[in-house]
């Protein structure tokens, strides 16, 4: 704001002498005077009038019976001409009520809106249903055709998610044409090479593509803000929350086919073949859209969820992995590169970059470094040791047996998990020697997102034809 406009605007509002207010909301006007300091575009003595104008607004506000806590983010939200600074501090503090009250700047949402939202996912779930069974009706039936579905489940589920973000993001125009284009080239390279039936480069692709559709999942989600960090930092919360809600959405459905199952089964009804041919299946599809729609309505209460998770799996995988460091260079035994293994440890990997990214979106960031996060640095160490150790031996196989698709695929993967674990090893370190700002480690992370997607579309494009679809 330039200075003769906050004069005026401070000049023209109400004021009368306050200098405190109650206790309970004393640090978050700290960090918002904090935040402000930070920004640089106000002086000292222009902080100190706001500051007392603010505190003004929340006494003002406390006498019609608010709380202090939505005194205090209404006379924040009532500061028209800093709408663009408050809502910046919003994303960088990730407060459910900061979001609801400064970020949206929009009331919750009334009963019809709510309706409306719950039919478009009731809708968009039955069409992923529906979408998993079409092949049946071309003869491709899971039992017999397993290579199809491996291929394929990606697209067939995942394009009904996408969908079903582009209607409610109204994404329009280009950005609705590029995301048909590709999700149809990820269909036409799944089908179009003549794969071996149970072959390498046929499992590759199935594991792969799916990778880089979850990332035109996050363009629909993000819609116009693609290119924001801040925004893809988002869509990273929102794939954890939705895991988290998958997962329970998967253990409640198992308990109820079950039960289903055990009491048809008393009356002498068998119901397997229905199970694991409808059931199961359409339940898988729909569930994506439903799981969705839960972190949407729900994200209150899953924002509190995942940072806890987080710190609770921290120092366990933190053990987990140095210990297995440890018996490495105890035993002088080399890792295992084959398939399963390989795809196991490099699940494990991302899985502590996710835990990382969380942990630094949860914390405050002009906090001092804490125990937690030297625990983030040794899991991280530790991951990239072991990434270095599993690169050692595939490349060791490779100069002994040559390139096989499998070999490749996971010489690419560690490579990039070992960059990208790397430069996290080093800004995190940076970070505890009070070098480097915590923002530059999420940063880093969010920019790297693209990375993963260019490598599922190599492995989909490139690998079925350059190792003969074996």
């Amino acid at each position: 704001m330039a200075p003769n406009a906050f004069s005026a605007y401070v000049r023209s509002a109400p004021r009368r002498s306050l200098n405190a207010v109650d206790e309970s909301i004393e640090g978050q006007i700290s960090q918002w005077r904090e935040y402000v300091l930070r920004r640089g575009t106000l002086g000292a003595a222009e902080v100190d009038e706001l500051e007392d104008h603010l505190r003004t607004q929340v006494a003002d506000l406390g006498e019609t019976g608010l709380s202090p806590d939505e005194a205090l983010l209404v006379a924040v939200k009532r500061m028209g001409n800093l709408d663009d600074l408050t809502r910046e501090f919003a994303r960088e503090h990730s407060e459910r009520l900061w979001k609801q009250l400064v970020l949206t700047g929009t009331p919750e949402p009334d009963d019809r809106s709510r309706r409306r939202d719950f039919w478009m996912m009731m809708g968009y779930a039955v069409a992923a249903a529906v979408a998993i069974k079409i092949p049946a009706l071309f003869g491709r039936e899971f039992a017999d055709d397993d290579g199809f579905y491996i291929r394929n489940v990606g697209l067939l589920v995942l394009a009904l998610l996408a969908a079903y973000f582009a209607h409610r993001r109204r994404l329009r125009g280009p950005g609705l044409v590029w995301l048909v284009v590709l999700f149809a080239m990820g269909a036409v390279f799944a089908n179009l090479h003549p794969f071996e039936s149970g072959g390498s480069t046929e499992l590759l692709v199935g594991l792969h593509l799916p990778v880089f559709l979850w990332l035109l999942v996050g363009f629909s989600y993000l819609s116009a803000d693609w290119r924001s960090g801040h925004r893809r930092m988002d869509f990273v919360r929102f794939t954890g929350e939705w895991f988290i809600y998958y997962v329970l959405i998967a253990l409640g459905g198992g308990v109820l086919l079950m039960v289903l199952s055990a009491t048809f089964a008393a009356i002498g009804i068998e119901t397997v073949e229905v199970v694991e041919s409808w059931l199961v299946p359409c339940g898988v599809a729909g569930a994506s859209v439903v799981a969705a729609w839960l972190v949407e309505a729900k994200q209150s209460v899953i924002e509190n969820m995942a940072p806890v998770l987080t710190r609770v799996f921290t120092p366990l995988f933190a053990a987990m992995f140095l210990a297995s460091v440890v018996a490495l260079i105890w035993t002088g035994n080399a890792i295992d590169v084959e398939r399963d293994l390989l795809i196991l440890l490099d699940v494990s990997l991302i899985v502590v970059l996710g835990l990382l990214l969380y942990s630094v979106s949860a914390r405050e960031r002009t906090a001092p470094p804490t125990l937690n996060d030297y625990l983030q640095l040794v899991l991280v160490v530790s991951a990239l040791v072991l990434d270095v150790l599993a690169l050692a031996a595939i490349l060791s196989r490779i100069s002994e047996f040559g390139f096989t698709p499998n070999r490749t695929a996971g010489l690419g993967m560690n490579l990039i998990l070992a960059v990208n674990l790397g430069w996290s090893a080093w800004l995190s370190l940076g970070f505890l020697r009070r070098r480097r700002p915590l923002a530059a480690l999420e940063k880093w992370q969010t920019d790297y997102i693209p990375v993963y997607a260019l490598w599922g579309a190599v492995v989909t494009v490139a690998f079925p034809p350059l190792f003969g679809y074996a």
